[in-house]
């Protein structure tokens, strides 16, 4: 499965999360930090989902980017 993730500068860090995976949450110094965590976290929710033979959601996210004038 192919998630979407937001991933927020921190200030000192980063930060991010799966839009639709409530909960699942990451951080990490780095961008490539924070992208390798939240990979494992995507597993790691996905592992508990499965062990409570919850559903698993779809990934249904989309992302996009709009330009705007400053």
């Amino acid at each position: 499965m192919r998630y979407a993730i937001v991933i927020e500068d921190a200030g000192d860090n980063y930060s991010a999360y799966v839009p639709d995976l409530p909960g699942c949450v990451a951080t990490g110094s780095t961008l490539e930090e924070t992208e390798a965590a939240m990979r494992d976290a995507i597993m790691f929710h996905l592992d508990g989902l499965r062990a409570d033979n919850l559903p698993i959601p779809k990934a249904s996210s989309r992302v996009e980017y709009v330009e705007v004038a400053a």
